[in-house]
């Protein structure tokens, strides 16, 4: 009987562990929700905050919040699994957004088989 309650248990931790994780936003929602002109806010692991600006037609702009520095520029376009950017002259790379709590998302580089969180968007 101990065994029973013991897996049944496990089964029920492992199934709210399940729920709790949120899946990658599909490419399309992406779109609508932040690449449609609206600014947006994104700070970095660093702490860098950034207003971000995703327009219909591919391109996108980057201005520092609370630091010195330069508005950036550069292209987006969605992919099968996210998004991928280019800024400026820089090489393209390639994201997932994942929803991480109440109007914030957590933008994530996947490589091969581990995601690294790069930024957390707001709105």
């Amino acid at each position: 009987m101990l065994q029973l309650t013991v897996l049944i248990f496990a089964g029920i931790m492992f199934a709210s562990t399940a729920a709790i994780a949120a899946e990658p936003m599909p490419p399309t929602e992406i779109q609508t929700t932040f690449f449609n002109g609206q600014p947006f806010t994104a700070v970095s692991l660093s702490g860098a905050k950034f207003k971000m600006t995703f327009t219909p037609d591919g391109k996108m702009s980057r201005e520092p919040l609370e630091q010195a520095g330069s508005k950036s520029f550069g292209t987006w376009k969605i992919n099968a699994k996210g998004f991928c950017t280019a800024w400026n002259r820089a090489a393209q790379n390639c994201f997932t957004v994942v929803p991480s709590g109440e109007n914030k998302w957590s933008v994530q580089k996947v490589a091969t088989t581990i995601a690294t969180t790069v930024a957390v968007w707001s709105k």
